[in-house]
């Protein structure tokens, strides 16, 4: 049974009229035009993604969180990660639940992670909702949809972002054993993609004018040991590294213990590979990494932390941490704080820990307070705020390659090897010349805030 279900079905938006200048006509015949609305991860978009290209392949118009009414039929593809996320997703399907009572769509269909963990009950609890999908049921969704899955569009991708860089799904699913984590519950075990099928993606990418890829996985580092038997990230990335017209690749997601070191030579030995790494370390205590179940001490972390930075002089490091996990201690916490504090990482996300159900952690008890795990959360971000700012500010008067994403404010703004889109610094940039969004270029830092650099072309 969905446990939070009457909490989050207790707080249902206005009408969803409200969000649309008018009302659409659904008497009578009308084409099917789809609008795909994406919740939660990267990995999460990519699947919306396929969908658009399998739908756009069978000949149906399909959208992406289309900001017209124009659209008969919705698709929500929703996250089930934690309460947020679930709360942002239940939400959005009440949303259009109330648009279909209003007459404003037809059909509402749900698919994702929420749909995946929770479907028997939310079926239930939401009967509006036409039909229910899961991770893995794009070949069912299509039918749904009068669509047929095409195998010759496998490598294909149309994308919602911006086209010069683009998220390249290496593996779903995920083998570990985490505590605290649901995603083998909605995403199932680790399967990996085989390396000529990336590479042609890559290509196609390519050949649209992508220059970036951000290599994503519930667990980048596990990559080829399904199909290959051992360990193939480093060949991957060889591979990729050698498509024409990708001049960034971007690794996310790469679990620390077990970490394949050869990934780092090839880093080091590839111009195109980006000096970046996100690699997701989630506490700073022996003890709790332990009750995490992640396979790894503080002081191995420490071991391979600066591992990399030896392989790969001037890395830039994300990672994220669990503040308020099950069974953590002031001392525990503090553990943390040093662990920042020395570890000086270049990019810091900070989540509060969320008591999943199903889950190795939901038999422990959640004994913190969610005030106290939010002042953790806070504390950690200030410390990274200091760290930040004196890295950024070590970077006044350098120049450095910088990728043009957009243009807000009459400024252009970009980023450089060392941040991935949405998560990340950015580089405002100042300058009287036209610049082309997906271009490079060199600017001079100026000026240099906690999270920001600010500079001019040159």
């Amino acid at each position: 049974m969905l446990p939070v279900a009457g909490r989050y079905l207790s707080l249902r938006l206005p009408t969803f009229a409200t969000y649309f200048a008018k009302r659409l006509k659904t008497k009578g015949i009308r084409k099917t035009k789809v609008n795909v609305v994406t919740l939660g991860c990267s990995k999460n978009l990519v699947d919306s993604e396929v969908l658009l290209t399998q739908l756009k392949g069978n000949g149906i118009e399909a959208t992406h969180e289309s900001a017209k009414d124009d659209a008969n039929v919705v698709v929500i593809n929703t996250c089930g990660f934690i309460d947020n996320a679930k709360q942002e997703s239940i939400d959005t399907i009440l949303r259009y639940v109330d648009a279909k009572e209003e007459g404003l769509v037809e059909k509402v269909y749900v698919t994702g992670c929420l749909s995946q963990r929770y479907k028997d009950d939310l079926e239930k609890e939401i009967p509006q909702v036409d039909a229910w999908f899961g991770t893995r049921d794009l070949s069912r969704l299509l039918k749904q949809l009068n669509a047929n899955y095409k195998h010759e569009l496998v490598g294909e991708r149309i994308l919602t972002n911006p086209a010069h860089f683009a998220y390249l799904k290496i593996s779903e699913g995920c083998d570990r054993p985490c505590s605290f984590c649901a995603i083998p519950l909605m995403r199932g075990k680790h399967v990996s993609r085989p390396i000529e099928e990336l590479v042609k993606e890559a290509k196609n990418l390519a050949r649209a004018g992508t220059k970036e890829l951000l290599l994503i996985a519930q667990d980048s580092t596990y990559y080829g040991l399904d199909i290959y038997k051992k360990r193939q990230l480093a060949e991957l990335l060889k591979h990729l590294s050698d498509v024409a017209g990708i001049d960034w690749i971007r690794l996310h997601y790469a679990f620390p213990s077990g970490f394949p070191l050869d990934v780092l030579d090839v880093m080091a030995e590839r111009s195109n590979i980006c000096n970046y790494l996100d690699i997701p370390l989630q506490h700073g205590s022996t003890r709790m990494l332990q009750l995490m179940r992640r396979g790894i001490t503080r002081e191995k972390t420490e071991e391979l932390v600066a591992t990399i930075r030896a392989k790969v002089p001037g890395i830039a490091i994300r990672t994220t941490l669990i503040a308020g996990h099950a069974g953590e201690t002031e001392a525990d916490f503090e553990d943390m704080m040093d662990f920042v504090q020395k570890s000086r990482f270049d990019r810091l996300g900070v989540f509060t820990y969320s008591h999943e159900e199903n889950t190795h952690a939901y038999s422990l008890e959640d004994n913190v307070p969610t005030e106290l795990k939010q002042e953790r959360a806070d504390a950690l971000m200030a410390a990274q705020e200091t760290i930040s700012l004196e890295l950024n500010q070590a970077k006044v008067g350098r120049i450095v390659k910088v990728l043009v994403d957009r243009k807000e404010g009459g400024r252009y703004v970009g980023r450089t090897e060392h941040d991935s889109p949405e998560v990340d610094n950015e580089v405002l940039i100042e300058t009287q010349e036209y610049l082309r969004i997906g271009d490079f270029v060199n600017v001079k830092i100026e000026e240099a805030t906690e999270f920001d650099l600010m500079g001019t072309a040159v």
